[in-house]
């Protein structure tokens, strides 16, 4: 897909209801477009809506070795309510290895590089082998969630992997996923219920504060601005 037919579909798409977004993306690109889900709130929502639209489309995930047990809870519970199976993508055992024995277990406290390089390793590699034979992929963020996403396009071209990517909520509010959430009974991550509004891996996520940001528990360490791993360069 040409740039310039992405720019008319977000034109298109942009005052569509996320429903509505997910029916027209599937048919546009059918089996070579997928949901990379993180299991969070938003994902949960798109996850429910895609597969009542199609219960064959496909829906992954990425397990980085270092996920809460929560978090692995909700795969099977989502996997069984909507009869499906999720795809798990894992990182190269063999380079994590040598990351750990060279840098440590937790080396993603030391500096900003050494936890890019752990995200790099656990997630973006992964993420490349799944985007393999796609054309599109669709992800669950909102401009609301922080500052490193405020500028965010329902369809967007993601240069870095060469693929159209869609957000179909990228208009929703907090309060418009979880009324979707509870009014369609979506299984969700019980860490959202002890102050966890987004959940990563274990030693890089911890509980909010009330009034911080909704990311404000990733990388707490790290400044705002530095708070994305690499899945959604701009």
């Amino acid at each position: 897909m040409q740039k310039e037919e992405i720019v008319k579909l977000n034109e298109e798409l942009n005052s569509a209801k996320p429903h509505e977004i997910l029916e027209r993306i599937l048919s546009l690109f059918g089996a070579k477009v997928a949901l990379s889900s993180s299991l969070g709130a938003e994902d949960q929502v798109l996850t429910d809506m895609l597969l009542k639209i199609d219960a064959n489309a496909r829906v992954f995930t990425l397990d980085t070795g270092r996920l809460f047990s929560e978090t692995y809870d909700l795969i099977d519970r989502t996997s069984r309510k909507y009869k499906t199976k999720i795809e798990i993508f894992f990182p190269d055992k063999d380079k994590v290895q040598e990351m750990v024995n060279s840098k440590g277990i937790n080396l993603f406290y030391e500096s900003i590089e050494n936890r890019k390089l752990c995200c790099h390793l656990r997630k973006i590699e992964p993420l490349q082998r799944a985007f393999s034979n796609l054309d599109a992929w669709i992800c669950g963020l909102r401009a609301g969630q922080a500052v490193t996403r405020s500028g965010i396009n329902v369809v967007e071209w993601d240069e870095n992997n060469q693929l159209v990517k869609v957000n179909p909520l990228a208009h929703w509010s907090e309060e418009l996923v979880w009324e979707y959430i509870h009014t369609n009974k979506v299984p969700y991550n019980t860490l959202h219920d002890k102050g966890f509004p987004s959940i990563g891996c274990q030693p890089c996520t911890r509980a909010i504060e009330p009034g911080e940001d909704v990311r404000a528990g990733r990388w707490w360490w790290e400044n705002p601005d530095t708070k994305e791993c690499g899945l959604h360069k701009r």
